[in-house]
């Protein structure tokens, strides 16, 4: 299966190679996604200006658990297998935990922790936070923490739709999804 959209080939207009020089390692290339998107200068920059990589109201660890479940969730392996490679190892985020944010496994996670694994099949089954899940988020997240929870969820659940429709192949170098 190939992408749908043809990434747009280098070069890029300057704009966007700022950004992809911004956030790539140097020497490395930029990842396909970002380079379909390059192919129309304002997509892009939204698209980059939502990603909430940034240090916020969340923990790094608390980040990518989110990430990683709303992506196993949505079976995004392209995204999925990119944070695993790049970000989970820099959290300790590996092995059982890692596979259980496709399966949704118990997998020894802190309390917080399993309740974020909750908050994000709650959110996305139904895009919405019950009274109960809001209650337990509060006795352990601020208020811009539970707001970023939310964004994020929600732009990780459009990043798994742009990456399952465009069908994107996985990265060189990314985590392989559990099958």
């Amino acid at each position: 299966m190939s992408a749908r959209i043809t990434p747009q080939p280098a070069p890029f207009a300057p704009a966007i190679q700022a950004r992809l020089d911004a956030i790539m390692p140097p020497g490395a290339a930029p990842l396909t996604l970002f380079t379909t998107l390059a192919r129309d200068e304002r997509l892009f920059s939204r698209f980059m200006d939502g990603g909430l990589l940034d240090k916020g109201h969340l923990t790094v660890r608390e980040r990518e658990i989110v990430i990683h479940r709303i992506c196993g969730l949505n079976r995004a392996a392209y995204e999925w297998g990119v944070h695993a490679a790049l970000f989970a190892p820099h959290v300790g985020l590996e092995g059982a935990q890692l596979a259980a944010t496709v399966s949704g496994a118990e997998a020894g996670w802190a309390p917080k922790e399993a309740l974020l694994m909750d908050f994000c099949a709650a959110v996305n089954a139904r895009a919405d936070v019950d009274d109960a899940l809001w209650a337990r988020l509060g006795a352990e997240f601020s208020e811009m923490a539970r707001l970023e929870l939310m964004l994020l969820a929600g732009f990780y659940r459009t990043v798994s739709l742009l990456v399952n429709a465009l069908r994107l192949e996985p990265e060189p170098g990314a985590v392989p999804f559990p099958a």
